[in-house]
């Protein structure tokens, strides 16, 4: 963590603990709410609905239609 001055101002010990709990929680939190990596939840993976290109080859136009490929 970066280190914090006071700018203006005498804050008595007090306050200076104050103001550090409130960005230590703050910090905390948002570590907590960060977003899980890519196919971390395979359940709430929407990329297997998505309909994929049929690759060329001999019978691609009929095995575009087949579901699961």
């Amino acid at each position: 963590m970066a280190p914090i001055r006071v700018l203006h101002g005498q804050p008595n010990p007090e306050e200076i603990a104050a103001v550090l709990a409130v960005v230590s929680a703050r910090a905390a939190a948002g570590a907590a709410a960060a977003p899980e990596a890519p196919g971390a939840n395979v359940w709430r993976d929407r990329s297997a609905l998505v309909r994929r290109m049929p690759s060329p080859g001999r019978n691609a136009w009929r095995t575009s239609a087949w579901a699961g490929r």
